[in-house]
């Protein structure tokens, strides 16, 4: 029998589509009814029957589900029991399991549809934005400071910025305690009947697991940065706290790296899309093309305006592109063609769709030859 990812290869665009769509539906379908399974497991205390304390544990160890697989299905299981409408959201795709298990704790017999409604279609971001928003907590204060050291060479610096929760790792290994202890899970709390948390291995003797950053908000206009930096990256923040103490004199770390950012955001535009504080009018004359590949900044300047720094493809079924970043500038006109470099036959392209548009104009075959010489432009 031939393998399945080798009889995908002679399946058209349009059926491999469909299928991966239909297998989208069925797999809500099944989350939804497992969610719906563990919860009346838990509510019978099924799990007492074989060697486990809890339904945590019955579901890592004895269905061998990961942590976090485990506290999210039943932190939504235990939530679904009491608004059963929380199963159907999950089941027709209006919300997916990650977002959900951040509203249980916000979720009220008054405000359940409410709160659905707004959560509907929204992504991980959106919806800790929306938590943030209903549920806001306090500035978490700026500071630098050393870590222990690691089994890896050179110094290590956690750098906070804004304001913020606890890290994720940290929250949800207090929410699998308060699991353990069949509470209702609290942001924050831990269930003083539960099994205590493992504590954080020691760096200074064990390799330590990589640490992504952490960026969450906390209430609608202000959020948390976190990250780690090296020696070399504090020094440089310290160089520059002190020459900017003219004009920040309290010295805020947020208020520092928010001009640095917005300084070399400012440049890199500039660089890129021609941003300037005194632009000079794109004129009617202006050449279509002269034979190269160069659009001029005028014309780079008025796209990147019209179509609001963002990718400017939209679907057949009306829906535009959301990228912002790593946009390219696209000939609609190929300019192999003799497409020219007027701002009509210009517009913004996040790379993805800038080869989908090469495709459809040259053929995929020939672009996958020529990609490497085209550089950032599209032909």
């Amino acid at each position: 029998m031939e393998p399945k990812h080798l009889a995908l290869e002679t399946v058209s665009d349009d059926e491999l589509l469909r299928r991966l769509g239909e297998l989208v539906s069925h797999s809500r379908r099944i989350e939804a009814d497992l969610v719906a399974h563990i919860g009346e497991v838990d509510q019978r205390q099924l799990f007492a029957r074989f060697a486990f304390p809890s339904m945590f544990a019955y579901c890592t160890e004895g269905l061998h589900l990961s942590e976090a697989e485990a506290y999210r299905r039943i932190t939504v299981a235990r939530a679904a029991r009491r608004h059963p409408v929380l199963l159907k959201a999950l089941r027709d795709g209006g919300l997916h399991l990650s977002g959900m298990a951040l509203l249980v704790p916000l979720v009220t017999a008054e405000n359940c549809a409410a709160l659905l409604e707004r959560a509907t279609h929204r992504t991980k971001r959106e919806i800790e934005e929306l938590v943030a928003e209903l549920s806001p907590r306090r500035d978490a204060p700026a500071l630098i400071r050393k870590l222990p050291q690691a089994t890896v060479e050179g110094r290590l610096h956690e750098v906070r910025i804004g304001t913020g929760r606890r890290h994720p790792a940290s929250t949800l290994a207090e929410s699998a305690a308060s699991i353990e202890g069949r509470s209702e899970l609290v942001p924050g709390r831990v269930d003083p009947a539960a099994p205590p948390v493992p504590a954080a291995r020691d760096v200074g003797t064990q390799p330590a697991a990589p640490q992504r950053p952490v960026l969450e908000a906390l209430s609608p206009d202000r959020h948390k940065v976190q990250f780690t930096a090296s020696s070399e990256l504090r020094d440089k923040i310290e160089r520059l706290t002190a020459l900017m103490r003219a004009e920040i004199p309290d010295g805020d770390l947020a208020a520092v790296i928010e001009c640095a950012v917005t300084e070399k955001i400012q440049r890199l535009e500039t660089r890129r899309f021609a941003k300037t504080k005194t632009p000079r009018k794109v004129s009617a004359l202006t050449p279509t093309s002269d034979g190269r590949r160069y659009i001029p900044a005028t014309v780079r300047r008025s796209v990147h305006e019209r179509d609001g720094g963002r990718c400017a493809f939209v679907d057949e079924q009306g829906r535009r592109c959301s990228e912002r970043h790593r946009l390219e500038f696209h000939h609609r006109h190929p300019f192999a063609m003799g497409g020219g470099h007027d701002v009509a036959n210009i517009s913004l392209l996040c790379s993805a769709h800038n080869r989908h548009m090469a495709e459809r104009d040259y053929g995929r075959s020939a672009v996958g030859r020529g990609r490497h010489l085209m550089g950032g432009v599209s032909p």
